[in-house]
């Protein structure tokens, strides 16, 4: 495969690119695996989610 002149700067933004979105990955990974923790450390200390309380009667008589 013939990339002409342009082959070190193609090659190179390939793996800039690669590295990046590797880094994102591995950066969402680790934050969602501390904020699995830290939910489940203030679930334990009883703090609850608002999500789940009780819905409004009226927002409930909508729903059905």
């Amino acid at each position: 495969m013939d990339l002409g002149p342009y082959a070190g700067f193609i090659i190179s933004a390939y793996g800039v690119a690669t590295v990046v979105v590797a880094a994102l990955v591995v950066w969402v990974t680790v934050d969602h695996a501390a904020q699995k923790r830290a939910l489940a450390e203030l679930e334990r200390r009883g703090i609850t989610r608002r999500s789940a309380q009780s819905r409004p009667r009226q927002v409930k008589e909508l729903a059905e």
